[in-house]
């Protein structure tokens, strides 16, 4: 199933609209019933408020009712190394419970992470 979520990925990553930066990026999460979502970085002229494929992934499940985030694999197809979610999304991530985070190397395998590798000792609703 990795192999098959960094393809969809991959895929999604083509209809990204990154005019300003011309890294392409994808992203497809999996809910805890099985369901997916895809997601592309859409940026603007005001930098700032661009957004992240992850981020418009997990949006998509989100506005579907999924808040049950299990695994999440991102691709950035003009990238030449791992193409790793940003702190931001990091967080995001966390918020939502996502447990793997699976990335591209430059060869095409398939690279898995825990979030709480990419993120230690995050910060959660818990903590307020």
């Amino acid at each position: 199933m990795t192999d098959e979520l960094l393809a969809e990925a991959a895929a999604a990553a083509e209809n990204a609209y990154s005019p300003y930066s011309d890294f392409r990026v994808g992203a497809v999460v999996v809910t805890g019933d099985g369901s997916r979502f895809v997601g592309v970085n859409v940026e603007n002229a005001a930098y700032g408020s661009t957004q992240c494929a992850e981020a418009t992934a997990m949006g998509n499940a989100v506005t579907a009712g999924h808040t049950d985030i299990d695994t999440i694999a991102v691709v950035g197809i003009d990238a030449e190394g791992e193409c790793y979610p940003c702190g931001n999304c990091r967080q995001m991530m966390r918020e939502l419970g996502v447990a793997t985070v699976i990335v591209r190397t430059p060869e095409g395998k398939a690279r898995q992470h825990t979030l709480e590798e990419l993120l230690p000792h995050s910060f959660g609703p818990e903590s307020l």
